[in-house]
């Protein structure tokens, strides 16, 4: 579903991300653990072309953007629209109800009529459990209700991959398992995704693979029972021993 290759950005003299390779089959969840400063989010940036990779390529389903030559503007938004991203801040319109959250990308971007939009951004917002808060406006929901928002407003773009950037840092801690749940969710319905996150829990029992990062490589990668009780790599090693 997803292959990067020879992934490299920089922000004048910095250099983010130093020669990212990742594949990523289709329906499986990767999660990326690291330090802050670590390149984490780049990478996800990169892969939505929030930011604009260096050199590199990147291929998503059957379609291919390589950066080591220049990229046609017209063949963004096309690629952009195979991945759907949830943020650590919500992101809402705030002039909005729910339910309007949600239709506004599919009627604006997509053209869809807006009855059938509205069906289906109905039952997305019953999937993560706010099928009666249609009305609601953001100021009118919890935070954890913002962000499942967000997952359903993501979905309701029907992308092939979703990429998540630490969509519970901004949650109080009792409002970061109803997020969690909804992940899980997707993750069992076989949804491609790559989550950057904190929540080793999550990681543990959602992920199919965990890479960790450092300094703009991947240093080590494997299956959550392996990182978490004998990686192999030192610097994976004394920063499990810090969050753990």
């Amino acid at each position: 579903m997803i292959s990067i290759k020879g992934l490299y950005k920089r922000f004048d003299q910095l250099e983010v991300l130093k020669g990212i390779d990742l594949e990523v089959e289709k329906g499986k969840v990767v999660v990326v653990i690291g330090p802050s400063g670590s390149g984490k989010t780049t990478l996800l940036r990169c892969l939505n072309i929030l930011e604009t990779p260096t050199s590199g390529s990147i291929e998503i389903e059957d379609q291919t953007l390589d950066f080591s030559s220049s990229v046609s503007k017209k063949a963004i938004p096309p690629f952009r629209r195979l991945t759907g991203m949830v943020f650590q801040s919500y992101n809402l319109f705030p002039h909005m109800t729910a339910l309007e959250n949600v239709m506004e990308g599919p009627i604006t971007v997509k053209k869809e009529s807006k009855e059938a939009v509205r069906k289906k951004a109905e039952q997305l917002l019953s999937k993560v459990g706010l099928g009666d808060k249609l009305d609601y406006y953001p100021f009118q929901l919890s935070g954890g209700q913002q962000q499942r928002v967000g997952i359903a407003r993501a979905l309701a773009m029907e992308p092939k991959v979703m990429l998540f950037d630490e969509p519970t840092s901004a949650l109080d801690p009792e409002l970061v398992g109803e997020v969690l749940k909804v992940m899980k969710d997707l993750a069992n319905e076989g949804m491609t995704m790559i989550v950057v996150t904190h929540e080793m829990r999550f990681a543990r029992e959602a992920a199919d693979e965990v890479i960790f990062m450092d300094g703009g490589f991947i240093v080590e990668r494997g299956k959550p029972e392996d990182m978490f009780t004998s990686p192999k790599e030192e610097r994976t090693k004394q920063f499990l021993r810090l969050i753990q």
